[in-house]
């Protein structure tokens, strides 16, 4: 299987990530380095740059220009040494002078190539439509069936409505979980969710909204377990008891929605696009063939005493 870590390494060089802005606010003439050797570079001239350099060196370009600028000098005052010794004419660099050309050429053409992919307005219809789930969104309810130790006021103080209250058993985690059990069993028999909100549920905080918890969405930043519970349930379904720390929580989807295409149609046009420049890339390494000369003769047998 072919390695792909140059190809890779090309992406990288597609050139979508902003460059850095010029040191001199927005006046592309304006000097913002001079050099050893008397040369100097602009505004203009570094951001026309940045694009192009490697990732050995665009990070630092990008972030911390002065640096890199620094850097640009000392390769400047290096490359003039080495061509006040002719060193582009020595044969021992001759090759190592021809593959960075060849390196920076196949980046600039990887670069111009990736920035002409399009993709079309029925493109981003189509694959919205063929790939709604990562956008959809449902309006959940919650009812918490609690285990452990019992909570006390906050504050110490018995106002008349703490007075008044009758606390609950406090329930073991199986005590618990028999009882989130039975009341999935009863809300898919028809129970009214709400109802039991008001009187089962042990989160304070939701059932003073009804149980609700609000829109969830894929992206969100919740424990994996409940988003998977939450996000496969279709309109109208209640989950099975999900286990989290001090209870159980029954879920129920009131309400299934997806994000607009007009929401989402920025972050479709680039995902379909790298999409692109990455089948582009592999096309190319695919239609790339190197030949290897066939060795028949046997490698040397090891050392074991090495």
């Amino acid at each position: 299987m072919k390695a792909l870590f140059s190809i890779a390494v090309l992406c990288a060089s597609f050139g979508w990530a902003q460059s850095a802005p010029p040191a001199s606010g927005d006046k592309p003439d304006a000097v913002i380095a001079t050099f050893e050797d008397g040369s100097k570079m602009t505004a203009g001239e570094f951001q026309a740059l940045v694009p192009l350099l490697s990732e050995t060196y665009r990070p630092t370009a990008e972030q911390n220009p002065e640096k890199f600028l620094h850097l640009l000098g000392v390769i400047k005052k290096a490359a003039a040494a080495a061509k006040s010794q002719s060193m582009a004419e020595q044969a021992k660099y001759k090759s190592g002078l021809d593959f960075a050309v060849m390196e920076a050429l196949a980046r600039f053409y990887v670069r111009e190539s990736t920035a002409g992919i399009t993709v079309t307005p029925e493109e981003i219809e189509k694959f919205y439509s063929d790939h709604k789930e990562p956008f959809r969104r449902i309006k959940v309810s919650g009812l918490k069936v609690a285990f452990g130790a019992p909570t006390s006021p906050a504050d110490g103080n018995s106002s008349t409505v703490n007075a008044s209250r009758i606390p609950k058993k406090v329930l073991t985690e199986q005590e618990a979980k028999a009882k989130a059990e039975k009341l999935v069993a009863q809300l898919r028999a028809g129970a009214d969710f709400a109802k039991l909100v008001q009187t089962e549920s042990d989160d304070e905080a939701s059932k003073a909204k009804g149980g609700d918890l609000g829109v969830w969405k894929m992206t969100d930043n919740v424990p994996d377990v409940l988003r998977g519970a939450v996000m496969g349930l279709k309109e109208g379904e209640v989950s099975d008891p999900i286990p989290q720390p001090g209870g159980f929580y029954i879920v129920h989807a009131d309400a299934v929605t997806y994000a607009p295409l007009a929401e989402v149609k920025d972050a479709l046009f680039d995902q379909l696009k790298q999409e692109k420049a990455s089948q582009w890339l592999q096309n190319l390494d695919k239609s790339t063939k190197v030949e290897f000369p066939k060795n028949d003769q046997a490698p040397p047998p090891s050392d074991p005493k090495k």
